[in-house]
């Protein structure tokens, strides 16, 4: 019988599973099932969705695997969403994800109690209505009901950990996108909870803290026979996303890695702590170890799915017509579901510049380059906080599919773009967590191991700062909804 180990990736449009071998780390299977669709501003699901779609893929990549035995699990997930749950364990009511923004009044709010300044000293991090402890605020204004049952707080990913092994945990790099907790000094900030209400016991309602080596619990009974496993399997703390996705990359200091998924995300591994004072750059902790400071954007893919769609075209041609499309034009703030970087929460997109010449060649470039330059942005907002970015570009997610995404990037990066041997980075970075566990060695190790393979897939063509230079005018005087 070959025994193997389990990455999972509960994001937030799906679970995909992968199956790997002990000790080789070779591919064996995988399975994927859907979650349900949201659309912000209010953007939620039923944590029962993930464990179900959970059992889904994992079955499925059990089945395809054959005769296997699952030596250990690790799950990595979607970042900041609040599972709350009552004093028996049960979900209270569906999950706020880390898109939606019905939270922005109630953190504005809290952040001119506490400062801002405040926030990114202890924190690292300036919230935005997308961490949890906006969430938590809304929960107590807005469902005092709900908020009076509240006894445990989880993200997702530490949800599927409690539903597998009883253990009320979680690990480093998901408590630093809550907003109450300090990935330098490695402590939970609960003078910020009760600046939210005084009168709850935050204490008792956060899961303890794991390291990237220990495992966290076993696989319980129940699970076990509903996977189709034999219980007691050891299960690893697991990680937010894009931490997982940069073990899963082998990132190394001062590589770049530009994620273009649901959201878009730009960040690269440091031993430091970042603390940056325009609050623009979430300084987070890293999986194995260290910081993972980053930004994100609110608007990605979904962007370019939106307009195959007015466009009446395939993800491919949309892309070609694209990539056929020359300097002219008009630019697109792409800010279709509010934005996060720039902190816009009620803003929508503007198309800028169009005219009756308008080609279609020249809105899909529109639309395209409209969520690169946002992490673009996001790359130049790293640079300015002092944090390097000179090591080697990846691109990973859905959009790293795209010719168009990839070309158009190293454009506006003015150097080349590699992907890696690891389509499903979080995945494969959760795996490469459960093999530590399997093999009992340190993930930062196991990492070193099994670096994937990259290849260049796109160089710079002409360099695109007069482009850059309109988007930023349109972006600027893209107003707030609500204001």
């Amino acid at each position: 019988m070959r025994r193997v180990v389990a990455g999972v990736d509960s994001s937030t449009q799906s679970c995909k599973v992968e199956l790997r071998s002990v000790p080789g780390f070779e591919l064996v299977a995988s399975g994927s099932a859907p979650h349900p669709q949201v659309s912000p501003p209010s953007s939620e699901q039923d944590p029962e969705a993930w464990w179900q779609a959970f059992l889904s893929a994992f079955r499925h990549a059990l089945a395809a695997a054959g005769d296997v035995e699952v030596a250990a699990i690790s799950i990595a997930g979607q970042c900041h969403g609040l599972v709350a749950l009552d004093a028996d364990g049960h979900v209270i009511r569906p999950a706020k994800l880390w898109n939606d923004t019905t939270s922005d009044v109630e953190l504005r709010t809290l952040i001119d109690v506490i400062g801002q300044a405040e926030f990114i000293d202890r924190t690292g991090s300036l919230p935005t209505a997308a961490f949890t402890i906006g969430k938590v605020a809304w929960l107590v204004g807005n469902e005092p009901q709900n908020a009076a049952r509240l006894a445990m707080m989880l993200l997702p990913h530490d949800y599927l950990n409690f539903r597998l092994t009883g253990e009320f945990v979680t690990d480093r790099s998901e408590a630093s996108g809550t907003g109450y907790f300090d990935p330098d000094a490695n402590e939970y900030v609960f003078e910020f909870l009760h600046r939210v209400d005084p009168a709850l016991g935050w204490e008792s309602m956060v899961p303890r803290v794991a390291g990237p080596d220990e495992v966290v619990g076993q696989v319980l009974d129940g699970p076990a026979a509903d996977l189709g496993i034999h219980p007691g399997v050891r299960v690893g703390a697991g990680a937010g996303d894009q931490h997982a996705a940069a073990v899963g990359l082998g990132l190394g200091p001062g590589d770049l890695c530009v994620s273009l998924g649901t959201s878009g995300v730009a960040f690269t591994p440091s031993s430091d702590p970042v603390r940056d004072p325009s609050g623009l750059i979430n300084g987070v902790a890293g999986m194995p170890g260290g910081f993972l400071p980053l930004a994100c954007t609110l608007n990605s893919t979904r962007v370019t799915d939106t307009f195959a769609r007015l466009l009446g075209v395939s993800h491919l041609e949309l892309a070609e017509l694209a990539l056929a499309a020359g300097q002219e034009g008009p630019v697109l703030a792409a800010f279709l579901d509010g934005e996060r970087t720039p902190n816009r929460p009620g803003a929508s997109g503007l198309l800028a510049g169009i005219t009756a010449e308008t080609t279609r060649e020249q809105l899909a470039r529109a639309a395209f380059e409209g969520v690169v330059f946002g992490l673009f942005n996001c790359v130049r907002l790293l640079e300015d906080a002092g944090v390097p970015t000179t090591g080697a570009v990846l691109a990973v997610g859905g959009g790293s599919r795209s010719p168009a995404y990839l070309q158009l990037l190293a454009d506006a990066l003015g150097r080349r773009v590699d992907v890696a041997d690891a389509e499903q980075a979080v995945a494969r970075g959760a795996a490469l967590q459960a093999l530590a566990l399997a093999e009992g060695r340190p993930l930062v190790d196991v990492m070193v191991a099994h670096k994937p393979a990259r290849r260049e897939v796109a160089a710079p063509r002409q360099r695109s700062e007069q482009r850059w230079d309109r988007y930023r005018q349109v972006a600027a005087v893209t107003e707030l909804d609500a204001q």
